[in-house]
């Protein structure tokens, strides 16, 4: 286990419109406001097309990660994520996973983490930022899963419990 206490500071509240790409939206606001670190508590609202990571195929290793995606249209979401600094691309790399519901299929729903989405109508967002300690998300272990990491990596300011 690995935590810290977060010290918090500006609150957003956002409204991505009709045809904008959710992680092109967030990112350019996190450029344009220079957020680094930072969690969105929860968001909501309608995807015309939505990527999740997904695969209706056998996975070789179920411990390891599934890269595939799987598309959905037309679904009403609900989501919540984080963001951490990538420092190898030098911009920002949200973590975000939801559920969706298919509006064509009586809602049956999906859950699991978003690679892209298409608004439709709106997205309503909440983002709080983090003002310490960094938090950024290397490339870890056997499987190189980007993990979220607190403080610098040689700085020793993760708190381990």
């Amino acid at each position: 286990m690995r935590y810290t206490q977060l010290t918090i500071g500006r609150t957003f509240g956002i409204a991505l419109d009709h045809g904008e790409e959710f992680f092109a939206q967030l990112t350019a606001f996190c450029t344009e406001h220079d957020i680094r670190a930072g969690y969105l508590p929860m968001f909501l609202g309608a995807f015309r097309t939505v990527h999740l990571v997904g695969t209706c195929e056998h996975i070789d290793d179920p411990e390891g990660p599934v890269w595939s995606a799987a598309e959905y249209h037309h679904v009403e979401i609900l989501g919540s994520g984080t963001i951490a600094w990538n420092e190898e691309t030098q911009q920002v790399a949200p973590h975000v996973h939801v559920a969706v519901g298919e509006r064509d299929h009586a809602a049956a729903g999906k859950t699991s983490h978003l690679l892209s989405g298409s608004v439709q109508f709106v997205n309503e967002l909440y983002l709080v930022e983090i003002l310490q300690p960094a938090m950024t998300r290397p490339k870890l272990g056997a499987y190189e899963m980007p993990t979220l990491q607190f403080g610098q990596p040689d700085a020793g300011h993760e708190t381990n419990g």
